[in-house]
């Protein structure tokens, strides 16, 4: 089930690599509750406007050895661990006003970034 794209942690080792905000994570959990899932999983791919695409999924698949996981405001988050490279330091928000409303995600690291903030150039 994917998501609308529009508390530091730790992470076995890796400090403040992404932060999710209390309404964010609120937001998710009802995704995962309505979804029958465990874990809100965040990653990177290849695509989008700009080159890298954000992907955020709720999923019940965890690899000790690919992914990495931490627990943000009662959410289980996992990120596969090539993704935590482009990630570190992001912050996932979730907007909403009167316009539109969803995930949103702040990364220091993207030089460029199309209209709609869902892909990104690093």
């Amino acid at each position: 089930m994917a998501l609308d794209l529009c508390s530091s942690m730790a992470i076995h080792g890796w400090v403040n690599m992404l932060e999710i905000t209390e309404v964010a994570a609120a937001e998710a959990k009802s995704y995962i509750k309505d979804s029958k899932e465990k874990y809100l999983r965040i990653g990177v791919k290849g695509g989008g406007c700009s080159g890298f695409e954000y992907n955020l999924t709720v999923s019940h698949e965890y690899d000790e050895q690919k992914d990495t996981l931490s627990h943000q405001y009662g959410v289980d988050v996992i990120i596969d661990k090539k993704s935590a490279l482009y990630l570190d330091g992001t912050v996932l928000d979730y907007y909403t006003d009167i316009s539109k409303r969803g995930f949103v995600f702040n990364n220091p690291n993207a030089t460029k970034s199309c209209g709609c903030g869902s892909s990104f150039s690093v």
